[in-house]
């Protein structure tokens, strides 16, 4: 071994080995310290197109101006629950998502966004990023386009792909123009950017997109995304599709599983004892209206976002669809 030694101390000495050449960083950190930082959000919200707040006859929104409810007060359960869990750990955006189709994921986004802006200084923003079909421009009564895919597709700037709702903390961006190839449109470097620099502007962000199981662009949104909102339906989502949709994603930030479909009857059941105390007295109300008879002349369904189960940090995977990920607790009067 010796001899070996010898023998390259000496074809270094002759020049005939060279040091080594010390080559300059090309990991991936330092490949993304030069990309582009992304959009320039400062003073964006001021251009942005203020729009009345006209929301679709047929649409089953919450009214927060009815804060007594059932309905309202689900949604400002679950709102109160994420924003204990945003105090525990970062989380600005949030997917909302379902197995399968016709299970209530727009109506229950659209909600949770309402609720979420009718706290003071709370700005929110509903983004549709359902782009095979997108239902938040027809929810608030808007044009599609400008929107999301416009701005992806570089022919707006972001201002002009966002509407304000009046008289609210709450922006939406709807869907843009119909495009043939979704998912490789939110695969582009410009939406992880978006996806990052839009929590500066807004504290809640919150993406509706198409049903896990019938497409893969909510599996990529989740991703980028802090959380994840499952969306199911009593009578309609079965276990085995819950079970499925749970596995499919790359990333389990499954925050909790909302619960729709309830009837309305199960809803102002609970809400019996305190239902005095959140409605104005009889002779406070408008002339010719009538809480009971309201109540009498209901559906049978309070909206397609009829009962929520709060977000818990986790959601296992063996839970069937009609049972929340948590238990909801009656709210103190």
């Amino acid at each position: 071994m010796s001899r070996v030694h010898d023998a390259l101390r000496r074809a270094e000495q002759s020049g005939m080995l060279s040091p080594p050449v010390t080559r300059p960083a090309t990991d991936a950190r330092s490949a993304l310290a030069t990309l582009d930082p992304g959009p320039n959000l400062q003073g964006l919200l001021e251009q942005v197109e203020e729009i009345p707040f006209r929301a679709a006859a047929d649409s089953l929104l919450i009214d927060v101006s009815r804060p007594h409810e059932a309905p309202m007060e689900e949604f400002r359960t679950l709102r109160t629950r994420l924003n204990h869990m945003k105090s525990l750990q970062p989380m600005n955006t949030v997917v909302m998502t379902s197995p399968s189709p016709a299970e209530g994921k727009s109506l229950s986004a659209a909600n949770l966004a309402l609720a979420q802006a009718h706290l003071a200084g709370n700005v929110t923003l509903l983004a549709d990023f359902d782009f095979r079909r997108p239902i938040v421009h027809t929810l608030f009564q808007t044009d599609r386009s400008p929107g999301i895919t416009d701005y992806l597709l570089g022919k707006v700037p972001l201002h002009q792909a966002m509407r304000k709702l009046a008289g609210t903390n709450m922006y939406i961006m709807p869907a843009g123009e119909a495009v043939i190839n979704p998912l490789e449109l939110l695969n582009l470097r410009e939406v992880k950017l978006l996806l990052d620099r839009l929590p500066s502007l807004f504290n809640w962000v919150i993406l509706d997109s198409p049903p896990l199981l019938f497409a893969a662009d909510a599996n990529l949104l989740s991703t980028m995304c802090h959380g994840t909102l499952l969306v199911v339906r009593i009578g309609h989502t079965t276990i085995d599709s819950v079970t499925r949709a749970m596995q499919s994603l790359c990333n389990n930030n499954v925050l909790g599983i909302v619960v729709n479909g309830a009837r309305r009857g199960e809803l102002y059941s609970k809400y019996t004892y305190y239902h005095s105390y959140y409605t104005p007295k009889d002779e406070e109300l408008p002339e010719g209206e009538e809480l009971e008879n309201e109540e009498m002349a209901a559906p049978k369904e309070a909206s397609a976002s009829g009962r929520v189960a709060a977000p818990t940090a986790s959601a296992s995977h063996e839970k069937p669809a009609a049972e929340p990920a948590a238990s909801h607790e009656e709210p103190a009067s």
